[in-house]
């Protein structure tokens, strides 16, 4: 076996996988319907019917090997796991280094439609200045990086693991781009390597009610955002507090029932996305099994809920990071903060914007806007 921490690596999907997976999406075993109309009590019934018979019969079973083998993989050793990295280099030799890290229950298939246009912007309405060569990691205990073992692995731990991956595919500085718990990560990595960060792109900032409301004066627009986060706060965090206290337990369903997998993620796809009711109005009904599948060929369920239940056993820090900051507010985000709420944070905020159409899976929604605010950002650092 090499030494080299850095290994060439390709997604496979045995026969005998996806015989078992059609096996279980026949005998699933449903329970009744929901007693409203609309998705207040979950993921409707007749909804997953529909999505699981097609991927039972209708999804191409090798279309998500065959997405993710048309960039170049790696596996590379960092703070101890074996971490899987889509690794896509610019044809632009001044290029800028970017990494780009996920959340849950994303995946690094959010950034892939993005990709092309930010490694090669001559080819897609931009300039060679806004060219970038990207790094996009898979949280520990997600997809196809090795699960953690032992307890400590938080935002913290897999920052400093981020930085020593890096300096593994020798980038020495470098932008960081993250949402949900990218950005969580990308905020520690400011905090642990501020020396190697161009600059830090947020589309999501982990700051407290409390913060927030603190805040004097706040604006009708402010007043409006806290409203809309107390209520997520009150009806939309059942998923956060399972995951958060009892991972083991709710693991052991998603990962021996393909139905109960795809209905735990979709319901976020449709709860969190731009989508006006209905999640295939964002995405479409192959995508959003692309990332059910990910989760189910790699039984990842309970490993990445594990990320909750680290950060709920850490005190969350405050400090301010001083790295350049770029941030992008994409409407349907469960946070809609300003400029003053993300500055409490990340104090030399040199730029804002308020984006016209997009949700929490910024990139996969909307790429080209994406791919926009971060050339703008990179700009201003």
């Amino acid at each position: 076996m090499s030494d080299d921490p850095v290994q060439p690596f390709r997604v496979e999907i045995p026969d005998a996988q996806v015989a078992d997976l059609r096996e279980r999406l026949a005998r699933t075993r449903w329970p009744e319907r929901e007693t409203v109309e609309d998705w207040s009590q979950g993921t409707p019934l007749a909804y997953l019917r529909e999505l699981c018979e097609h991927w039972h019969s209708g999804y191409e079973m090798d279309r998500l090997a065959t997405r993710l083998n048309a960039f170049p993989q790696l596996r590379v050793r960092a703070g101890g796991l074996g971490i899987h990295v889509l690794h896509a280099r610019s044809p632009h030799a001044e290029a800028t280094p970017l990494l780009m890290t996920h959340g849950w229950p994303g995946s690094v298939l959010e950034f892939l439609d993005a990709i092309p246009a930010l490694t090669d912007p001559t080819a897609h309405g931009g300039e060679a200045r806004d060219a970038f060569h990207v790094v996009c990691p898979t949280l520990p205990g997600y997809g196809w990086s090795e699960k953690p073992t032992e307890t400590g692995w938080g935002p913290e731990r897999i920052a400093a693991a981020w930085a020593e991956l890096m300096e593994s595919l020798g980038y020495e500085r470098y932008v960081a781009q993250g949402g949900d718990w990218g950005a969580i990560v990308t905020t520690e990595l400011g905090r642990h390597a501020p020396e190697r960060l161009i600059g830090i792109h947020l589309n999501y900032a982990a700051l407290s009610l409390n913060e927030l409301s603190a805040v004097p004066d706040l604006t009708p627009e402010e007043r409006d955002a806290l409203e809309r986060m107390q209520r997520f706060r009150g009806e939309g965090r059942g998923y956060s507090i399972e995951q958060g206290t009892r991972p083991q337990t709710v693991g052991y369903g998603l990962v021996d029932s393909p139905a109960a997998q795809c209905a735990w993620i979709v319901e976020k796809f449709q709860q969190w996305s731009d989508c006006n009711g209905h999640p295939e109005n964002a995405f479409s009904r192959d995508a959003l099994l692309d990332t059910v599948m990910l989760y189910w060929l790699t039984g990842t369920a309970t490993s990445s809920a594990r990320l909750y239940w680290e950060r709920n056993s850490t005190v969350a820090a405050k400090t301010p990071v001083t790295v350049p900051t770029a941030y992008s507010a994409f409407p349907k985000e469960l946070a809609d903060l300003s400029a003053r709420w993300v500055a409490l944070r990340f104090p030399d905020l040199r730029y804002h914007r308020h984006v016209e159409r997009g949700g929490h899976f910024a990139a996969m929604e909307q790429p080209e806007l994406f791919t926009a605010e971060l050339r703008a950002a990179l700009r201003t650092f």
